[in-house]
């Protein structure tokens, strides 16, 4: 496999150190001890921000050049043996997750709506809003993305490119389908940015979850009741390596009357649900972004919490509604929306 797309000229040429400085977990003196910093990662030397990355992606958003780089620093952290988790949790969800070749070929139609590795969430793929779908899941399929938050680069460019001939095998090919919706940020951001940073091919067009709703809508616009209600998006990290479609998101919200309240955590300024620093063992970090999020989202009055990451959903729903705000995915708000 090629290396990471990135040059070092962009780097040291920058004057904003945009990619570190606007970080919300990692601090430095000033713009000169941030590029210190990054410029050891660039020299494949050691930098504190090896340990002291939270693996939010927010970097990849911040860079106002597209120099990605936290695949970089993923790419050193491997490289320099700085795991981010203890070694035996990586090794089990590598063993956990891994490909297990028990899928068979089947004929789909249009739209072809993948579900990853979360075959228990097919059942969101339901009613007028996906009338007509086929949908494909499970571990043959895993997008891998998971792996940039456990120093495993090496992992996504060994089996990324196997997930991709299995969807192309058994589905999209004799099919006669050459396009995929993807349910969850995790694979659409897996099959644009980071194969293009990777040097994987990609031979079918992903679609983004909320580009398919959106046009969706508009077929259905005379079916859409107005939920009139002020909601908090908790955006997921891997929604930073594909921020167009946050503008997206407005959208539907505004087709179906949700009000997107403006909050301190959203849009750039997003925090992590929590979940990955709890995988990491790092419980205190988890319990504060858990608590800075809904202290937020009760502060401007949010009737819902609206999540498209079925793990941010995992790692916050209990507390969220425990604090009296309703827990829902994108596509389930939607759904209500149309009376269904």
């Amino acid at each position: 496999m090629p290396a990471i797309k990135f040059d070092p000229a962009i780097c040291q040429s920058c004057e904003t150190v945009d990619c570190l400085m606007k970080c919300q977990y990692v601090t430095f003196k000033n713009v000169t001890d941030a590029k210190t910093e990054k410029l050891k990662i660039n020299n494949g030397e050691r930098s504190r921000i090896l340990e002291e990355c939270l693996t939010c992606y927010a970097c990849q958003e911040y860079c106002p050049n597209g120099n990605n780089p936290f695949y970089l620093l993923v790419e050193r952290q491997e490289e320099l043996g700085v795991l981010p988790a203890p070694k035996p949790i990586v090794e089990e969800q590598l063993r956990m997750m891994q490909p297990k070749g028990k899928l068979t070929a089947a004929k789909v139609t249009s739209p072809v709506v993948n579900m990853c590795a979360f075959p228990m969430l097919t059942g969101c793929v339901r009613g007028s809003l996906f009338e007509g779908a086929s949908v494909i899941a499970g571990n043959d399929l895993f997008c891998n993305i998971m792996w940039l938050h456990f120093a495993k680069n090496s992992t996504i460019r060994e089996r990324v490119p196997h997930s991709i001939s299995t969807i192309m095998d058994l589905y999209l090919r004799d099919s006669g389908i050459h396009e995929m919706v993807c349910f969850h940020d995790e694979c659409y951001g897996t099959y644009t940015s980071v194969a293009d940073a990777y040097g994987i091919k990609v031979p079918f067009k992903p679609i983004h979850l909320f580009d398919y709703i959106n046009r969706r809508l508009d077929s259905l616009s005379a079916c859409i009741k107005p939920i009139n209600a002020p909601i908090a998006y908790q955006r997921p990290c891997s929604n930073r390596l594909c921020p167009e479609t946050d503008n997206i998101l407005d959208e539907i919200f505004n087709k179906i009357g949700a009000r997107r309240v403006p909050r301190k955590h959203d849009r750039e300024n997003a925090l992590c649900c929590g979940g990955v620093p709890r995988a990491q063992q790092r419980d205190e970090l988890a319990d504060e972004l858990v608590e800075k999020n809904i202290a937020d989202m009760k502060s401007v009055g949010a009737t819902y919490c609206v999540f498209n990451c079925p793990f941010c959903m995992a790692t916050m729903a209990q507390e969220v509604a425990e604090n009296g705000i309703m827990p829902i995915l994108v596509s389930d708000l939607v759904l209500s929306a149309l009376g269904e």
